[in-house]
């Protein structure tokens, strides 16, 4: 136990992360009755904040910030802003940041995720990320001034951003190295519908040609084309925010994510990890899953807290807790639609279809041996309800069925005798 915390009978619980994900954590343990000292270090310095109005209110100028209402005095939770942590040191239950070592009896990694650079575009001037709430508002002239912009990614945050510029009159093309919209996330025939969106909108899309050459005031492509672009956003993906763990023991995998158990143990004792920076094990789909998205920052914490918890009592982690093994879901508001998914899709699974994806709603299921494994919703936040329950169940559908939109999916999965 380090010098600090023998001075006090209880505990302490050090949060390194004040995301999403680390202030859910921060909450979930006083809720689960931790009593000891809690303390939550953040690299940015302003007062934690919820990243999705980013993309949207924030950017558009629409609110100002997106602070989360929680009180952490009341709840006793010291939090310490605007410290970059640099290194884990397990031997002697401390972590480095810029500011000084920060001891702890219990650690929760939940440092997220840092978006991918564009290579060759750092340090040009007018190129962009959206990631923080300084993203955002840096982006802020850009959309009030509507000037000509060049996305680079057509994923979730690049639809966003399309939407919201679109919506400020910006001119906009959208650059995919892949041959669609949400390459690598969605097989092509499902993402093919959202190619008509872009155009709908008036934005520009170009996909299956690469950047090879950012300047200022231009973007050049694989096939020669020279964009002009008073700003480049570049939304290309994420990876796990854990180089600082280099050297601690804790073991990662090659994308970088914290390998934790069933429970978000990590490999270090008394170390958990929450959030988009771990990859957990996953019995339904018998894979680790690395997930990127806010509603498993939300989820994770508290089996984390009940871990802690119950393991400070003397009771068995494994035994006190249920093991984390969540739905994967998320949303994305973008040119006018409400786009949902749940679970996690297989190679090789069968895709059922519910409505025409030309229309404005529609939704299409991946079925395994007839079970619905995943859902993708437009518009259908009905069959999105339903269908995460029933993929919870592991139930399976009728097909004939299922196949209307008309018909309720826990219907289609009562016919099939699986709920």
């Amino acid at each position: 136990m380090t010098p600090q915390s023998a001075q006090t009978a209880e505990p302490h619980a050090l949060i390194v992360g004040a995301g999403l994900a680390g202030v859910q954590t921060a909450v979930q343990l006083r809720e689960a009755g931790w009593t000891g000292r809690v303390t939550v270090v953040g690299a940015e310095a302003h007062p934690p904040y919820d990243r999705p109005p980013l993309s949207k209110a924030v950017l558009t100028g629409k609110a100002e910030g997106s602070t989360f209402e929680v009180d952490f005095a009341a709840l006793e939770v010291e939090i310490h802003l605007g410290r970059e942590v640099t290194a884990l040191r397990p031997d002697r239950r401390v972590v480095e940041t810029d500011a000084g070592e920060v001891p702890y009896d219990r650690l929760v990694i939940a440092t997220g995720s840092e978006p991918l650079l564009l290579p060759g575009s750092e340090g040009v001037p007018g190129v962009h990320l959206l990631r923080t709430l300084d993203d955002a508002r840096a982006l802020r002239p850009v959309l009030a001034e509507a000037r000509p912009v060049v996305a680079v990614g057509a994923g979730w945050i690049g639809a966003e951003f399309t939407t919201a510029a679109r919506e400020t009159g910006c001119p906009v093309t959208v650059v995919e190295a892949g041959g669609q919209p949400l390459a690598g996330a969605l097989p092509a025939d499902v993402a093919a519908p959202m190619r008509q969106w872009y155009a709908e909108a008036g934005a520009e899309l170009r996909t299956g040609v690469a950047v090879t050459a950012v300047r200022p005031g231009e973007v050049e492509l694989a096939d020669g084309t020279v964009l002009p672009a008073d700003a480049v956003v570049v939304g290309i993906g994420s990876r796990p925010a854990t180089g600082w763990l280099a050297g601690s023991g804790v073991e990662l995998g090659e994308d970088g994510a914290v390998l934790v158990d069933e429970w978000l143990r990590t490999s270090v004792p008394d170390v958990y990890a929450v959030g988009d920076c771990a990859s957990f094990p996953s019995r339904r789909y018998g894979r680790r899953l690395l997930v990127h998205h806010w509603d498993n920052a939300l989820q994770g914490p508290r089996s984390v807290a009940l871990g802690l918890v119950g393991g400070d009592s003397g009771q068995a982690v494994d035994s006190a807790v249920e093991p984390y093994d969540p739905v994967p879901y998320f949303w994305s508001e973008q040119f006018g639609r409400f786009v949902q998914f749940a679970g996690q899709p297989g190679e090789g699974e069968e895709l059922l279809w519910r409505g025409d994806p030309g229309g404005a709603s529609w939704s299409v299921c991946w079925l395994r041996e007839g079970r619905l494994t995943a859902l993708l919703a437009v518009g259908r936040p009905r069959d999105l309800a339903q269908g995460r329950r029933l993929i919870e169940r592991g139930a399976g559908l009728d097909r004939r069925l299922a196949e209307d939109p008309a018909v309720p999916l826990k219907k289609a999965a009562s016919a099939a005798g699986s709920v």
